[in-house]
């Protein structure tokens, strides 16, 4: 088995493995998110959950937005299901699929299992860091008449939002690692930007979430990649050598 950052001249730093020209540069940059962004990230979920839990002007916000929403009844309609469609951008199950065959390509490929410890790492995160969010505020959906916060709420943050940003981020990272061709590249790179957007403003129009909470989702699935691109640099990428009997890269 042999280590995912130097397969058949596998990618370092964005760069093809020195003396193989037969890999082609990533179409797209590997998408670690940078320290700014990730304490812009924190500094918002913060100051948002706070202003929520302390039933602040963000609350009303949300409650206006959903007033409009509501008078849209985009679920009554027949953009439903269009709209429903978009949603599940952020769906695990829609992800899952797409990573099925994404990693094992590249788990063949490479033989190397550090595509899929990393998919793992970051559905383990994501799973334990947004239901802890979702069960220690206990904010109600907007399908509840008003915004409350109790044991039967479940709806900060958004779920979906949170797994679009990780996952598809993950995605278009291994697709530049690994030199995934530049058509491949790109798309993985427009469902990591554009696949969150799209999904908020869908949860948000069908009145499925609340603004804060598609917001605050994509902030906590921004840190979860961060948390994962480290600890791959300090963990999971060293073991991958050391499992290829090769020293840490």
């Amino acid at each position: 088995m042999t280590s995912g950052r130097v397969m058949s001249g596998a990618v370092r730093g964005g760069t093809p493995a020195d003396g193989d020209a037969s890999v082609p540069p990533p179409a797209v940059r590997a998408g670690r998110p940078p320290w700014w962004l990730l304490l812009v990230a924190f500094a918002v979920t913060v100051a948002v959950t706070a202003d929520l839990l302390s039933r602040g002007v963000l609350e009303r916000l949300d409650l206006q937005v959903s007033e409009v929403v509501s008078r849209w009844d985009l679920r009554d309609s027949p953009a439903y299901w269009p709209v429903w469609v978009v949603t599940q951008v952020g769906g695990r199950g829609t992800i899952l699929i797409v990573f099925a065959g994404l990693v094992a390509w590249l788990c063949v490929r490479g033989r190397t299992l550090l595509p899929l410890v990393r998919v793992l790492t970051a559905l383990v995160l994501l799973t334990v860091v947004v239901y802890a969010f979702k069960f220690g505020t206990g904010r109600t959906a907007p399908a509840y008449p008003g915004s409350f916060f109790h044991r039967d709420g479940a709806s900060y943050p958004s779920g979906h939002v949170a797994n679009a940003v990780l996952m598809w981020g993950v995605a278009r990272w291994q697709a530049a690692e690994y030199a995934l061709p530049p058509r491949v590249q790109t798309l993985l790179w427009w469902l990591a930007v554009v696949g969150p957007v799209a999904t908020g403003i869908a949860m948000v129009s069908l009145d499925f979430h609340w603004v804060t909470d598609a917001v605050v989702g994509a902030a906590v699935g921004l840190l979860l990649l961060g948390v994962v691109h480290a600890l791959d640099a300090s963990v999971l990428s060293r073991w991958a050598s050391a499992r290829a009997g090769r020293p840490p890269a």
